[in-house]
């Protein structure tokens, strides 16, 4: 496995691959690598002649400056998993590197952007499809691997890139969980032990709340799931939506979509963690 730390001398690198006919697969990280990432490598190997990866914790997606600086980076111990997983070219760049000068880039989704993250968290999607684009413009791959979990964000890259008119096909892979159900996360190292072994009732809740589905209506549903949670004295439900998978608008009833998803966001003590499920 290579590790580059440059621009050029990644595009140089992967210049030469496809100079000789080389599928290049692509998988953006912000490091602190689990089993989760792992899979989108392993299908990044199996899918494509040359598989590159990177890890840059990207701060204009942060709007809360703590989490940037808790956000756990442990690059060592990512490069070994890599290596073993087959991975080509590790990208690692520093901050300099990827803004050289400050982007001012501000990108329009509609919809896409602005609810549920987008209303939580502001500016993060637009920070998002700034590295994001910077990365596709350096690697310049044939495929890129996004994880599920963040169901929004794979929306938003592939609006994204059909903005941009980029020629790179947009792959979204399924969740991957603990055996207790927990989806894999970054953020996951951070809970107390005591926070870990409630964090499941998240993903719980979710499974159990398809089999409402349709006897009960959307409010219905939504409400039992936030409840069940909150009734947990260390997690808060910062939002619950059910949305159509292909919009993002919410929906009010069953009928009004073919795709529905549940998107929640849970805090466990401090931690902010994601998940989602399709009913």
């Amino acid at each position: 496995m290579k590790i580059v730390n440059s621009i050029e001398e990644l595009r140089t690198g992967l210049a030469q691959e496809k100079g000789v006919g080389r599928s290049v697969g692509f998988v953006p990280t912000m490091g602190a690598l689990h089993d989760g990432h792992l899979s989108l490598v392993k299908q990044g190997v199996e899918e494509n002649d040359v598989c590159v990866v990177s890890i840059f914790v990207n701060p204009t997606q942060f709007n809360d400056r703590n989490d940037l600086a808790t956000y756990p980076r442990t690059l060592d111990k990512d490069c070994a998993m890599l290596e073993a997983a087959g991975c080509d070219y590790l990208f690692a760049p520093s901050e300099a590197e990827m803004y050289p000068v400050p982007d001012t880039r501000r990108f329009d989704f509609g919809t896409l952007s602005q609810v549920m993250e987008g209303a939580y968290r502001p500016g993060h999607f637009n920070g998002v499809a700034q590295i994001v684009s910077k990365l596709f413009d350096a690697v310049k791959p044939d495929r890129a691997y996004f994880g599920e979990k963040d169901f929004q964000q794979i929306a938003v890259v592939r609006a994204m890139a059909k903005q941009l008119d980029l020629p790179v096909q947009i792959i979204a892979c399924p969740i991957l969980r603990e055996e207790d159900g927990l989806a894999m996360s970054s953020r996951n190292v951070r809970l107390t032990p005591g926070q870990r072994q409630k964090a499941p009732l998240i993903a719980r809740t979710l499974k159990e709340s398809t089999n409402f589905v349709p006897g009960k209506s959307v409010r219905e549903v939504m409400e039992y799931v936030v409840h069940t949670i909150n009734n947990e004295q260390v997690m808060r439900v910062e939002y619950f939506e059910i949305v159509d998978g292909h919009t993002l608008e919410a929906i009010e009833n069953w009928t009004d979509t073919t795709y529905p998803v549940g998107c929640i966001v849970v805090y466990c003590g401090e931690v902010r963690l994601i998940d989602n499920i399709k009913y």
